[in-house]
């Protein structure tokens, strides 16, 4: 699933892994009414020359402006019959260097990048030191108090499982119910850095930076565990913490039903191996 260099067959239906720094567009979805930058647009129009015929796509996790991606995935279905080595290497050529494909696998015609997932995982990361880091402008979320992580962990936990998350939801989320399956939620710290892993069937819009916003406030000492829980279980999203910067988002993994046989690989945005 990777780089052959035989051509598919006109109509076989594609998967892409999609890597972008999402500071460069407008979010993931195509704008059309507005003149805006977008990954999709962005992403069609790299496709689109390879193949010299229109390419729409479909992608797991429509994230919002300003949010990253290291593990998005895309689905489309190749009109003309080009190799997996030609999608992955032409298309990049035909990018900007914000968006990357990893890689690219011919699959079944029902998988359906969004419907077929069956969880996403998102990491937020937060610069936990008195002055902002000017490197990395964009990428991380900064935040000057001193934050107890392990606190924020225990306190986390109130949310794993299948429950209302009305407390977290955007007013302008249009899911037909506030209901999600949060299977984890982690947060630890690696030096400077504090990681918030959240792993769910599907996200409601906000969900992800407001239930960061809220844990920060715990691990700042601002409030506490059972100030959490009476958030949650209130389910009243006017009472919780502000919803956290786009920056330190990234979309890290997608799970799908084995007979897709789409790897999952969640992986920490790159340049956190250096800067730890």
């Amino acid at each position: 699933m990777l780089f052959s260099d035989m051509p598919l067959a006109p109509n076989t239906r594609v998967a892409l892994r999609v890597e972008y720094h999402g500071g460069a567009f407008n979010g993931w979805q195509a704008q059309t009414k507005l003149d805006v930058p977008t990954v999709q647009e962005a992403l069609e129009a790299g496709l689109s020359k390879i193949a010299a015929a229109p390419v729409k796509t479909s992608c797991a996790g429509r994230t919002d402006t300003g949010v990253h991606a290291s593990g998005q995935i895309v689905h489309f279905d190749d009109p003309v019959g080009r190799s997996l080595k030609s999608w992955v290497f032409g298309t990049n050529s035909e990018t900007p260097d914000s968006i990357s494909i990893h890689w690219a696998g011919d699959v079944a015609s029902d998988f359906h990048a969004r419907f077929s997932a069956t969880s996403r995982r998102y990491r937020y990361i937060i610069c936990n030191t008195p002055t902002k880091p000017a490197q990395l402008t964009g990428l991380v979320s900064p935040y000057k108090r001193p934050l107890d992580a392990e606190l924020m962990n225990q306190a986390a936990q109130i949310l794993v499982g299948e429950n209302d998350f009305s407390a977290f939801r955007a007013a302008s989320c249009q899911s037909s119910t506030p209901w999600r399956n949060m299977t984890s939620l982690s947060v630890r710290r690696r030096g400077d850095f504090v990681w918030v892993d959240l792993e769910a069937n599907a996200f409601l819009h906000h969900m992800v930076r407001n239930i960061v916003g809220s844990l920060l406030l715990v691990g700042a000492g601002l409030r506490d565990a059972v100030w959490l829980s009476d958030v949650f279980h209130g389910k009243d999203r006017t009472v919780a913490g502000d919803t956290a910067a786009s920056a330190g988002l990234y979309l890290v993994g997608v799970k799908y039903p084995r007979e897709f046989n789409i790897p999952f690989v969640a992986e920490a945005p790159a340049f956190m191996a250096l800067s730890i």
